[in-house]
């Protein structure tokens, strides 16, 4: 590199540190500026010889995560040191030791905070991005500014990933919009969740996000006049009132805008509320604060007639994250629902602003707190499990990862299950030795019976013993694929073990009984037991289902005359083979695939490296873009997809669709009279293929209502059904719920 651009990189560094101090949100002390200096210093040392992908200097990076720490978050002094610092002891030379011996131990913990996020170690079993978030949950309860400060270091490589190749872009996105975003939002940075989300689909749906941005683009104009036309209508009665406010249009990001059109099945032209309208007034007293928002609301909906189901006080009850805001969704000029947001200047600052501006509002003793109040909110608000029931992110626990848990070993190590998991499940993961000899488990020191659900942070210690073996019952109490398939598995060897020796003591039983064991009679007594395999008479003499007696029924029945001439009907038809005995049934009526253990129905598409067909086994793997592909269980890349993406792998089988059930909940009126239920009750059971599930009555003043719930097959025998409950005497109605 040219000496001029040495120094025109150390000019521009140089600018960047200076307008980081300049855009600070808090206001920086004498020592708080030494501080940031030192930090500047070692930072730019310890990163000297490093350069980014797109070749800048890398201290570019640390000042750029810096400047959104202290300007679009509003965090302190040590943040912002701890972000100039939060790539030092990853990628060079200088220790944990080095940073707390210069900056203190706040600092320091901080930076090892974000150091661990980083070091990921690559278990088997765990997916990177699991890893990584699990590494970020055991930070929180050190200090949530290592979130904050991870948060600004992601938006800031979103901000720049353009030199990136494609497949870490959209990695990096999916990643930013899964964790990072809610996370965001959690915390109350809402600018910051924005962008994020907006930068994750730019990425993931590069052509969607261009769409919408153009379509955006071209229709600013003509929103601006709408905006200018509302705001034109109102304006007078708020002047009346000696308001002093501002009227702002705000367009919805482009990512909600994309959400909405999916969730609602709608292209961008049918999106009706693709901007927000902000009135952002001053109060001089702020015990008025509350009654001038309520004011301005009343001459709005004056004008405008509002959507009563689309009010939100957040001002009397505001998010956990701070926010306060009156919104309100009216009629708006040319019959287009437009949202309003009324706020106060004060509310608005919070409201980009989160917490810190919260902070600056406060007075006297409060004040000189400092930051610690904010964060121990903010450490509440990551931990809440009861947030306000309308917010975005109500579900939002610590586990954000909502589909798995984490739980500790005896010996403290960490592994990562399925959300429902049991310690049966636990077993299994360890070893497929341990699951075989569970005998017990405990759970956190205390005795827990096998069907337990476990909980993130449990510490599992499985009790073991020799003689303890698979039973049927613990596949109701294992969720795991392997698990479940390890307990069939033992549970099969078992069956061949004991039919094995059942076929033994047939053979011998059979022998006094002048009965030769061969394929002729083994058919004969499958069909006589009606049995399905070879293998279910041998496990039935085994375990003592099908005893000497029986044997000796078949036996006598047949040296039956009549039965040998029913026999000798009945063997003009092919007698079945004896591996077709030993196969389980498969109906060629299979037409349909079902995933998971609730068997839900989800789109899917046949992967052509092995072309499933109907029957045979199969697995599903949700793949990045194109949805579930369905794989045979025996194709080429088995192997390879469950050994590196175990996480994405489904539970997956053929159904009959045309022997699906479904639930219908039927709702009755009518006239109370004698007998009624017994006639309902009677009209179902005639009905062929309708189960009563539930069902309930009440009567009041001689009407009743009566309840439902039936298992069907099809709409048509469900109407069926209701036409045949009509004609009963009394009652009025019946309509499915």
């Amino acid at each position: 590199m040219a000496e001029i651009d040495i120094e025109k990189e150390n000019a521009a560094i140089a600018r960047q540190y200076k307008e980081l101090l300049r855009i600070s949100y808090q206001i920086l002390s004498d020592d708080d500026k030494k501080i940031i200096r030192k930090a500047f210093d070692v930072a730019v040392d310890a990163h000297k010889t490093q350069r980014r992908k797109s070749g800048e200097a890398y201290i570019f990076h640390p000042i750029a995560v810096a400047k959104i720490v202290a300007s679009e978050i509003g965090l302190d002094a040590t943040s912002i040191v701890a972000a100039l610092l939060h790539d030092v002891v990853e990628d060079t030379e200088y220790t944990l030791e080095d940073i707390e011996r210069m900056f203190g131990i706040t600092v320091a913990k901080i930076v090892d905070g974000l150091t661990k996020i980083s070091h990921l170690k690559k278990d088997k079993d765990v997916s990177m991005q699991a890893e990584n978030f699990r590494k970020m949950l055991l930070t929180i309860h050190d200090d949530v500014r290592v979130i904050i400060i991870k948060i600004a270091d992601r938006l800031h490589n979103m901000q720049t990933m353009g030199s990136m190749p494609a497949h870490k872009q959209v990695k990096i996105a999916s990643e930013t919009l899964y964790i990072y975003a809610p996370l965001a939002h959690r915390i109350g940075l809402y600018n910051i969740k924005t962008e994020l989300e907006d930068l994750g689909l730019k990425y993931t749906e590069p052509e969607v996000f261009n769409d919408i941005q153009n379509k955006i683009e071209e229709s600013k104009e003509e929103q601006q006049v709408y905006i200018d036309n509302f705001a034109a209508i109102i304006k007078n009665s708020l002047d009346k009132e000696d308001f002093k406010y501002d009227i702002k249009g705000r367009f919805k990001s482009i990512f909600s805008i994309r959400r909405k059109m999916v969730k609602q099945g709608v292209t961008f032209d049918e999106v009706y509320d693709k901007f927000a309208i902000r009135i952002i007034y001053e109060t001089a007293i702020p015990e008025n604060e509350k009654f001038i928002a309520w004011k301005i609301y009343s001459i709005v909906t004056d004008h405008f007639r509002p959507n009563p189901v689309r009010l939100r006080d957040w001002i009397s009850s505001p998010k956990s994250t701070g926010y306060e805001a009156l919104h309100i969704t009216v009629m708006g000029p040319k019959g287009r629902w437009v949202e309003v947001q009324i706020r106060s200047h004060r509310m608005h600052e919070i409201a980009e602003k989160g917490y810190a501006a919260h902070f600056k509002y406060k007075q006297g003793e409060q004040k000189e707190q400092g930051l610690e109040p904010w964060l121990n909110k903010l450490q509440e608000a990551l931990e809440n499990q009861e947030a306000n029931a309308v917010d975005f992110v109500e579900q939002f626990k610590l586990n954000l990862y909502a589909k798995e848990i984490f739980v500790f070993t005896p010996t403290g190590d960490l592994r990562s299950l399925p959300k429902g998991a049991t310690p049966l499940d636990f077993a299994f993961s360890i070893h497929t030795q341990v699951g075989y000899h569970t005998r017990g488990a405990k759970v956190n020191g205390k005795l827990v019976p096998l069907s337990h659900e476990l909980k993130s942070g449990d510490q599992v210690e499985i009790i073991t013993s020799e003689k303890s073996k698979p039973n049927a019952n613990w596949l109701d109490y294992a969720t795991t694929s392997r698990a479940r398939s390890r307990i069939k598995s033992s549970l099969r060897e078992e069956k061949k073990s004991i039919a094995e020796d059942g076929k033994e003591i047939l053979r011998r039983k059979l022998k006094q009984l002048k009965i030769t064991l061969d394929e002729k009679s083994i058919n004969e007594m499958v069909n006589h037991f009606k049995l399905k395999t070879s293998l279910d008479l041998f496990y039935r003499v085994g375990i003592g289902t099908i005893d000497n007696q029986k044997l000796k029924e078949f036996a006598s029945q047949r040296s039956n005359s009549i039965f040998k001439f029913f026999k000798n009907k009945i063997r003009r038809a092919p007698s079945i083979p004896t591996e077709e005995i030993n196969q389980p049934e498969v109906s060629n009526r299979y037409d349909l695939i079902v995933f998971g253990k609730e068997e839900e129905k989800l789109n899917y598409k046949l992967a052509n490296c092995c072309n499933p067909i109907p029957g045979d086994a199969v697995f599903g793997f949700v793949t990045v873009n194109e949805g579930i592909k369905v794989h045979k269980k025996d194709c080429p890349n088995a192997v390879s997809l469950q050994a590196n993406y175990a996480y994405r792998i489904m539970t997956a089988k053929w159904i009959d669709s045309s022997q699906e059930e479904f639930t219908a909940l039927l709702e009755l009126t009518g006239i109370d009279n004698m007998g009624l239920v017994n006639d309902v009750t009677k009209v179902i059971s005639n009905n062929m293929h309708v189960n009563i599930r539930n069902i309930s009555f009440e009567t009041n003043d001689g009407i009743f209502t009566g309840r439902i719930t039936v298992i069907v097959k099809n709409n048509n025998i469900l109407k069926r059904l209701i036409t045949n409950l009509t004609k009963i005497n009394g009652i009025e109605k019946v309509t499915r719920a």
